[in-house]
């Protein structure tokens, strides 16, 4: 759970226990992290092949408050940020992104760090629950996820996205990564929070 805005670039501190942990900046708590079971079964996701003609919808291609995501960021070149552009599938209940995890994110072993597949999870759940009003734009309030294996760098993954509850300004939403086996091996549970955008220099 997010408790402000982290800061960039800047050196910051892990406690953490087996059960809890939490990221400080000097004395500011930043974020709160405890253990918890995710129970939360995805939806078949599209091919491929249809989570690339989906990204082709991407909201952010148009408008973005925060083009230099490194998750979703239309400005990150190859290799410098995931490049996870989620869009609308036929169906319009779900957002989908095609991913080629970069050889820069493996382990050593030949897999994704647990670390992207996080990433992965958050930014596509925020574009499930898009659009907000004019002048409005959305943030992570706090992420739940499970990470029952991996993927390899350049893998065909898909990265999808659905929503699960719209109540005033909270928008509550899941993602999965899913292999291209098909099958899921992370899961999300997202609480996003809408906001003013002039808060973060959007209009």
């Amino acid at each position: 759970r997010l408790k402000a805005p982290p800061p960039l670039e800047v050196e910051m501190q892990v406690e953490a226990s087996e059960s809890e942990a939490r990221l400080m900046h000097g004395s500011n708590v930043i974020a709160e992290a405890k253990a918890a079971a995710l129970d939360l079964t995805p939806p078949p996701a599209p091919s491929f092949a249809q989570a690339e003609e989906a990204a082709k919808s991407y909201l952010g291609f148009i408008r973005h408050v925060f083009p230099r995501c490194f998750v979703c960021g239309p400005q990150r070149a190859n290799g410098d940020g995931l490049r996870i552009f989620p869009g609308s599938t036929a169906s319009r209940a779900m957002v989908a992104a095609p991913w080629v995890p970069d050889s820069s994110l493996g382990d050593g072993s030949n897999m994704v760090r647990a670390e992207f597949l996080w990433a992965a999870l958050d930014c596509t759940s925020g574009f499930a629950v898009l659009p907000v009003p004019e002048g409005k734009a959305i943030v992570l309030g706090e992420l739940s996820a499970r990470i029952d294996d991996s993927v390899a760098p350049g893998e065909q993954c898909v990265v999808i996205g659905w929503p699960l509850q719209i109540d005033g300004r909270k928008r509550v939403s899941g993602s999965a990564v899913v292999s291209s086996s098909g099958r899921p091996v992370a899961v999300g549970r997202a609480t996003w929070i809408e906001v003013q955008a002039s808060a973060f220099g959007g209009q």
